[in-house]
């Protein structure tokens, strides 16, 4: 029944618009607003789909894990006409950079999916109501391509993957959205922020010989929900940025995966690094199997330092690279002497942003610093 009411809401529109069309300017000009031909463009999405959108886009809305996380990253609020109902919900919360920062702008503006992954969420009768230029996607394609068919409006999905440090299908997902939506300056300000950033991390690490480095393990982590002490990260951006030896990429792993505690103990990591957020869940298993805890080195001499996760529908860029530094005035306090992780976290966020919050995540069990158990 949802999709026969899209489908009539649709052609109601269309008529309308080949209405008004007819009674408007058809110069062919086009320099937009209602009854004018405005021309048109073909775009070439992530999945490799041909998209013809409107030659000047200036409305859009944003489906699934990190298309609006991009967008507030572009500066491209005055465009927004809806959002997720799953990014209003962070007044207080900074879980998500964006939607903590622009709750105020997300709060007044019309729901127009549930949200929460890549899956299909969408509600495509608020869409219609509100009639964006282009929809702006991070879904799997085939939900990508209901949803276009639905609506009868151009989906441009720029979905990208966390699996490593801000890897190349970000930025490759930022440039189209600002391909899109004419923010190519704004764009590669942005990226090159990132790539600066990344090479100060590794400048800063590249020379120190491995057997200067302490072994480190992250635990705790975030991904499909919480996880306790096992759920880690091989390939874990941070550490990868400031050239860490992380235990965990022994095991051949790519990414996020519960790991056997036995393996943690064999290990025996000289520093290890737990999400604030899930101590909960690891003190739980502490007040169950102290003895385990207390045979590692790292707890035995008080190296537990807090990593907020920066995976929450999609990646935190913001928190990646905070996430980097803070790591590497851990592991490497020479090379990282200059750096004191407050004034840089507010420092990143307000390149990004335009103000910093540094404060505010630290109230939300977000900060960085030294953990200790039990």
């Amino acid at each position: 029944m949802k999709k026969i009411t899209a489908i009539l809401m649709s052609l109601v529109i269309v008529l309308g618009l080949a209405a008004c069309g007819q009674s408007g300017n058809d110069s062919g000009s086009g320099e937009g607003g209602a009854g004018e031909n405005v021309g048109e463009r073909t775009v070439t999405d992530v999945y490799g789909r041909e998209v013809t959108i409107p030659e000047k886009v200036e409305s859009i809305v944003c489906v699934g894990s990190g298309a609006l996380r991009m967008a507030a990253y572009l500066d491209l609020n005055d465009m927004l006409v809806g959002v997720e109902e799953a990014d209003r919900e962070y007044e207080t919360s900074t879980k998500r950079d964006y939607a903590h920062y622009y709750y105020d702008v997300y709060s007044a503006l019309p729901v127009i999916g549930k949200g929460g992954g890549t899956s299909y969420t969408a509600y495509p009768e608020e869409i219609l109501t509100i009639m964006p230029d282009v929809i702006i996607s991070s879904y799997q394609q085939e939900a990508a391509e209901q949803l276009q068919n639905e609506t009868g409006i151009p989906v441009v999905c720029v979905r990208y993957t966390s699996t490593d440090f801000i890897n190349e299908s970000f930025y490759t997902g930022m440039r189209l959205l600002a391909e899109v939506t004419g923010s190519e300056e704004r764009c590669e300000e942005i990226l090159s922020f990132i790539d600066g950033c990344k090479a100060d991390l590794n400048d800063r690490t590249k020379d120190v010989p491995d057997s200067e480095k302490p072994r480190v393990y992250t635990g705790a982590v975030t991904f499909s929900g919480a996880h306790g002490f096992s759920g880690t990260y091989a390939n874990f951006g941070p550490f990868m940025a400031i050239n860490a030896i992380n235990v965990a990429d022994e095991t051949g792993e790519t990414g996020s995966f519960d790991v056997d505690l036995e393996k943690v103990l064999e290990w025996d990591p000289d520093i290890i690094f737990l999400d604030p957020g899930n101590m909960n869940l690891v003190e739980d298993e502490y007040r169950t199997n102290p003895s385990f805890f207390e045979s590692l080195r790292a707890v035995q001499e008080g190296e537990i330092y807090a990593m907020p996760s920066f995976n929450n529908y999609s990646t935190n860029v913001t928190y990646a690279i905070i996430g980097a530094y803070y790591a590497g005035t851990v592991l490497y306090p020479e090379q990282f002497a200059d750096i004191d992780i407050a004034e840089k976290a507010d420092e990143i966020l307000k390149y990004f942003f335009g103000e910093g919050y540094y404060d505010e995540m630290v109230a939300d069990n977000m900060g960085y610093g030294k953990l200790t158990l039990g």
